[in-house]
């Protein structure tokens, strides 16, 4: 059994999107939780089982899974025939990885750091900025569509995501902004986005 504890337009919303791009609805409980929120809203919700009180988790019969990156990893692996990752030895490979940490693991505090108008060089030296983070997407969208070329993957569902939910931090860069455009236009975004605006009681059924 799959359970995903999810709380509504935060960053578990992006596993959401990830489900119904893989048709797996029908295999996925969903747990709506509360979480603490920026503006100082929400709480700890002791039906998570999240370590951190955050979300997205996802169960796994008695396996848990934290972390976003994560948690597309072991979906797009346990179901590899959805078409929504490259499978192990294929050319691609190696850059879907590749893109899934990088974006937990650079991308995301650059942007955070951006938003939040924080600098030091420690952090240029670790993380670099922006513009890096925009010369990388960029470069990789001269070669093809998507992130991994033609085929769209969670890779591009991922790094979109920042991109989203801060429409003033989009590049003022054609590529980025038209990849950007075609991400949010996907049906299963849109699905993603009523499931978050439904009554709880809907939403959770």
């Amino acid at each position: 059994m799959l359970t995903l504890f999810h709380a509504r337009n935060s960053r578990s919303s992006r596993i959401i999107t990830l489900i119904e791009e893989m048709g797996i609805t029908e295999k996925v409980d969903l747990h709506l939780v509360d979480i603490f929120r920026f503006d100082g809203s929400g709480r700890r919700d002791p039906a998570n089982p999240h370590p951190e009180d955050k979300v997205p988790a996802l169960l796994h019969n008695e396996t848990l899974i934290t972390e976003s990156a994560a948690i597309i990893l072991y979906l797009t692996d346990l179901f590899s025939d959805t078409g929504m990752a490259p499978l192990p030895g294929s050319p691609t490979r190696g850059a879907y990885l590749t893109w899934l940490f990088w974006y937990r693991g650079v991308m995301e505090p650059v942007l955070i750091c951006e938003r939040m108008d924080v600098t030091h060089p420690a952090l240029n030296a670790t993380f670099r900025g922006h513009a890096e983070v925009i010369a990388r997407l960029n470069a990789a969208l001269q070669k093809g569509p998507w992130l991994l070329g033609d085929h769209y993957s969670a890779a591009d569902l991922l790094c979109r995501s920042p991109y989203a939910w801060f429409s003033d931090a989009i590049p003022d860069d054609p590529l980025i902004r038209d990849w950007v455009a075609r991400c949010e236009a996907r049906p299963a975004q849109s699905r993603s986005r009523a499931i978050d605006a439904r009554p709880q009681a809907e939403a959770a059924a």
